[in-house]
């Protein structure tokens, strides 16, 4: 009996050793080689079996990224020299220790010699003895004060300070807060009510928002093979703040709708759920992105009711018959400054020409569609960004250009009136920030001087 015990913890150590390993490897890729966050944590958690490990490679890898500036400012006052880059995955692994401490709070000898023990895995045993004096600094001193503001790139931050002088710092706090998990039930195949007890007969906690009916918020996430249900297209994952597209398009029923830059669907699913006599397109630029849409369509069980296409939004004459749309929804490319807390790694990544290239497309895109709007239809402008010359500018500019569109009022539901649309910060309602302007095209276009 002692050997078998011995032998489950020995397999239990290294078990926790290899989510180590797994976390700092992607750490190390999205920190140091600029790849993304969710396709590297993708990768990873495809070779992990056991739930649980898959859980911490997750929550250790989304913490690193969302703390790099406040982990990089622990190494520069405790080692007169911090690893270059030749040592960028012994960094990756400091990160990942320092995770479980703070703001994980994992048990601190777990922790340290699971981390000591992935670094020996790594290839790095004569690095350990670092490893081990490094977290146990941090155990015992505690890592320097928080600083969200540390992770963001100056030129950014800068913007956000002149869009949102009294709302920055409150901004910045909430993308360092890890994201509640928001569900949408799919009404085709069940009540919110009914799905709500199978949550609570599965041993989960949710909120019941009360002007989302589609709409459930856990206590804590879960992965999704968790969801009763899911992989028979009952229940989706999305955030409230793109739920509440739907009531900002506001369609008639059967009324004929494109979705511009769909993928991976979620948007165009919810509408097809709510009204299954849509007549609905669906298109995006890449075959990989229209493939996760059909993806997502045949697990909803709504494939039939839908029209998928490879096409590029810009060139209508790709794939318009020339019939115009009642409704449009345009949710454009943009510099997801609103999920910043699910998507860390944007602020690794963005750069100031980025920003510029996302302004000169989202532009390009709405003067492409505003000529595929029926007379009296409407175009539905919406980013997950929190910058003003992609959102509240971008209108302003497009309406300077099109007179024959006017921008209707949209109410509290959508967040703060910004003069050109409404805004959602991030962390408003538990939501992600998130832009909706309206607009709708005169009745008589052709008489607009």
């Amino acid at each position: 009996m002692r050997a078998v015990t011995c032998a489950a913890r020995a397999s239990d150590v290294d078990g926790g050793a290899q989510a180590r390993v797994a976390a700092a490897r992607v750490i190390d890729a999205v920190l140091h080689n600029g790849r993304s966050l969710k396709g590297e944590l993708s990768s990873a958690l495809a070779d992990i079996d056991d739930v649980r490990d898959r859980a911490l490679v997750e929550a250790m890898a989304f913490a690193a990224v969302r703390h790099q500036g406040r982990y990089a400012a622990a190494l520069s006052r405790w080692m007169p020299r911090p690893p270059g880059t030749r040592d960028a995955p012994l960094r990756a692994l400091l990160y990942a220790g320092f995770a479980q401490l703070d703001p994980m709070a994992l048990p601190a000898h777990a922790a340290l010699n699971a981390t000591v023990d992935a670094a020996r895995l790594l290839g790095r045993a004569h690095q350990a003895g670092l490893v081990n004096a490094l977290l146990r600094r941090a155990q015992k001193d505690g890592l320097p004060p928080a600083d969200a503001g540390a992770s963001w790139p100056a030129w950014l931050l800068a913007e956000l300070r002149g869009d949102w002088p009294q709302d920055a710092a409150g901004i910045v706090a909430a993308s360092a807060a890890p994201a509640p998990q928001w569900l949408r039930v799919n009404r085709r195949r069940g009540t919110r009510d009914a799905y709500f007890t199978r949550l609570v007969q599965a041993g989960l906690q949710a909120d019941v928002p009360d002007d989302l009916p589609d709409a459930l918020r856990l206590a804590a996430p879960v992965p999704v093979d968790a969801l009763p249900g899911f992989a028979d297209g009952d229940v989706s994952i999305q955030d409230g703040a793109a739920q509440r597209v739907f009531d900002a398009l506001a369609v008639a029923p059967g009324a004929r709708v494109l979705d511009a830059c769909a993928a991976p669907g979620g948007k165009s699913a919810h509408l097809l759920e709510r009204d299954p006599a849509l007549r609905l397109l669906a298109i995006d630029v890449a075959a990989p992105r229209v493939a996760r849409i059909e993806e997502t369509f045949a697990r909803l069980g709504i494939a039939a009711q839908a029209r998928v296409r490879t096409a590029d939004a810009l060139v209508p004459a790709q794939w318009w018959d020339g019939t115009p749309f009642d409704a449009v929804l345009l949710d454009a490319p943009c510099s997801a400054t609103g999920i910043v807390r699910r998507q860390p790694d944007v602020l690794l990544h963005r750069r100031p020409k980025d920003l510029d290239a996302l302004v000169t497309l989202q532009a390009q895109l709405l003067d492409a569609l505003a000529d595929v709007v029926a007379p009296g239809g409407v175009l539905l402008y919406a980013t997950c960004s929190i910058l003003r010359r992609e959102n509240s500018s971008q209108v302003e500019a497009f309406l300077a250009r099109h007179p024959d569109f006017v921008l209707e009022t949209l109410d509290a539901r959508f967040g703060r009136d910004t003069g050109a649309g409404h805004q959602r910060l991030p962390g408003e309602g538990g939501m992600d920030g998130f832009f909706y302007a309206r607009l709708q095209r005169a009745a008589s276009p052709s008489r607009v001087l």
